[in-house]
């Protein structure tokens, strides 16, 4: 029997769209689970904004998506990731959060040639937790990193194989070929989004790491470890809110995670809280 905590939803956030790659995951493994998801677009992207003001979004939105009802949050963003998920645990001590962590470890432990590609926003570059990452699993490899300047935004425009989209990634990775790289590691939840064309480009004996599925599991594994699981006959319902543009928001959705849902406007006010429009 589900308890009414069973039925709350889960709360997902992101700075747009890339999280939606984490929530295609999490759909996967948990069917009967509800989601709040909210996508950040006036702020996007976070990659390229300070630490700090990156920390202060975070809060406000685990905010918004507590008062909402959410028994637990997914960061489904890198860099917020890197910038805010200790700063989370520790501000809300009573909640259980899960972030993305550059897939280092796997790709370390599974290349050949001992050269890995990551590619990966500045600010997750930056952070504290990449840098503990690569310490921990990076000692016997040699990591050749990019930012991919611009990729996020032609990802939210929906270009996921223009010839500018695929520019951006060539010059990324025709020079990592070079290098011997026999693995790719996405870090930043926008770029699973682009795998078939990165795919295109490397050719299929190169190995690119989805960290998703993994972020679905642990949430799966939070979820029983607390009896919070929702079990048939639930079935989950999905709700959306944007600080952009909800009709271009909606219309992103089939293209990227073959639902859609209610999408919902929210305002930022200048004390830095959000409201329903």
């Amino acid at each position: 029997m589900n308890s009414n905590d069973d039925i709350r939803p889960l709360g997902v956030f992101d700075s747009g769209v890339g999280g939606l790659s984490v929530l295609r995951a999490m759909r996967q493994q948990l069917p009967n689970e509800s989601v709040y998801y909210f996508g950040d677009q006036g702020h996007v992207p976070y990659g390229l904004r300070p630490l700090d003001e990156v920390r202060e979004f975070s809060k406000a939105i685990t905010r918004f998506l507590l008062g909402l009802g959410a028994k637990l949050i997914v960061v489904a963003c890198n860099t917020a990731s890197a910038a805010a998920l200790r700063s989370l645990r520790q501000a809300f001590p009573d909640f259980s959060f899960v972030g993305m962590e550059p897939a280092v470890k796997p790709a370390a432990e599974n290349t050949l040639t001992g050269v890995v590609g990551v590619l990966a926003t500045p600010a997750t570059f930056q952070g504290a937790l990449y840098a503990s990452v690569v310490e921990r699993f990076a000692g016997n490899v040699t990591l050749i990193q990019n930012p991919c300047p611009g990729l996020v935004q032609q990802i939210e425009r929906g270009e996921l194989d223009s010839s500018k989209t695929r520019a951006i990634l060539e010059s990324a990775l025709l020079p990592m070929l070079d290098l011997g790289i026999d693995t790719i590691v996405l870090g930043c939840t926008h770029y699973p989004f682009v795998i078939p064309l990165i795919q295109e480009i490397v050719g299929p004996d190169v190995c690119v790491i989805d960290p998703a599925p993994a972020v679905a599991r642990q949430v799966s594994r939070l979820l029983d470890s607390k009896g919070r699981r929702a079990e048939p006959p639930i079935s989950g319902t999905l709700r959306f809110f944007t600080s952009g543009n909800a009709t271009r928001f909606e219309a992103m959705l089939p293209k990227l995670l073959h639902e859609t849902g209610e999408v919902r406007e929210v305002v930022w006010d200048d004390n830095k809280k959000i409201h329903i429009k």
